[in-house]
């Protein structure tokens, strides 16, 4: 059994995808190719937003969307410290703190109660992550953000396709990112990621910053960054965007199927109301996670931990911002097998090895 299974999404749309990336090789454009502008507008009208900008990550993508806001030195960002560490590592090497806000027990997404608190004269903007693939409360951070003059980003690596009142992750804001990494929801043949934006003139900067800051060739106003996303992984996403709404509805209703087995068994996934999830991971909460995975691998389970070490923890971004919620949280959670092409023989098989290793 697979954790992620690529294989079998390839299989499923092989001709397409080989068709597509034939014809990036046969007429030559690989850095910026008409493939480029075509996936730009179908992200941008599947989020609902009149702007995307590819990028050649996620990571990058959240840079340049700070870049574009002229966030740097002396500034101060709010976010999650229970993320992936490349939320927090991009406020810092713009030169700016991150300022690391506790988290809703439930949905593991940033807590708004809480973020007021921390703002600051310094305070820039505010970045809430949508974590395992559902949506962050959008709307109480836009209401803070409207009210102390911030922008909110959010970032929605992880939650690509799911949506909260109707409206798709990254259409939430007025500025966003997302990742294509191959694991994602919506994942390329390697690194990937996109800026959504419904404002015309960080869209304009965010392409200036993803090409070296340059607004005409040899002509460069802004220093930028070479953040451009190749064009063959522009092929293969418009061949995945063609089947992902279809995938989208599976992840939803494997989700379901899981937390409706382990319900009595272990915390599953909180759905917050009006939210949708594209499980990104099925994340659960467990005593003695160590050897629950143990027993886990024996019976042939993989499993994974998403996130063992809270940002503030981390050497390179060490504070001392209490955040009890996060670091409870990251001792117990356990992700499990979650794809589209998980069979319910498969699933079924993954909550018997979870009961069995839990007694």
């Amino acid at each position: 059994m697979q954790f992620i299974d690529l294989q079998a999404q390839y299989r499923r749309i092989q001709a397409d995808v080989d068709a597509r990336m034939r014809a990036v090789l046969e007429h030559g454009q690989y850095v910026m190719g008409p493939e480029i502008e075509a996936l730009e507008q179908r992200l941008a009208d599947y989020v609902g937003v009149p702007h995307c900008v590819a990028m050649s990550s996620g990571t990058d993508a959240l840079l340049v969307a700070m870049m574009a806001l002229d966030i740097g030195p002396g500034d101060e960002v709010i976010t999650t410290p229970f993320t992936f560490i490349a939320t927090g590592e991009m406020i810092a090497l713009l030169g700016a703190k991150p300022v690391f806000v506790d988290i809703d027990p439930l949905t593991y997404n940033l807590d708004p109660a809480l973020v007021e608190a921390a703002i600051t004269p310094r305070t820039r903007a505010v970045v809430p992550v949508s974590l395992y693939g559902q949506c962050a409360d959008m709307e109480a951070f836009t209401r803070i953000g409207e009210k102390h003059g911030l922008p909110v980003i959010e970032d929605g690596a992880q939650s690509f396709g799911a949506t909260r009142h109707g409206r798709r992750s990254c259409g939430l804001s007025s500025l966003s990112a997302t990742s294509f990494f191959p694991a994602k929801p919506l994942g390329c043949y390697g690194d990937g990621g996109a800026a959504f934006t419904t404002d015309p003139d960080l869209d304009r900067r965010m392409r200036e910053l993803r090409n070296h800051g340059q607004d005409r060739r040899y002509h460069h106003p802004r220093l930028g960054i070479n953040g451009r996303l190749d064009t063959l992984q522009a092929a293969v996403l418009l061949a995945k965007m063609e089947i992902f709404e279809d995938e989208v509805q599976v992840r939803g209703q494997l989700g379901a199927r899981y937390s409706a087995a382990l319900a009595d068994l272990v915390q599953t996934p909180h759905l917050a109301a009006g939210n949708t999830s594209v499980y990104a991971q099925y994340t659960v909460q467990v005593d003695q996670r160590d050897a629950v995975q143990a027993r886990l691998k024996d019976a042939g389970v993989p499993t994974a931990v998403h996130y063992p070490v809270p940002l503030n923890q981390q050497p390179a971004l060490y504070t001392d911002d209490p955040v009890p919620v996060a670091d409870a949280a990251a001792e117990r959670v356990m992700s499990l097998p979650m794809h589209p092409y998980l069979t319910e023989a498969e699933q079924d098989e993954v909550v018997a090895a979870l009961k069995a290793a839990l007694t």
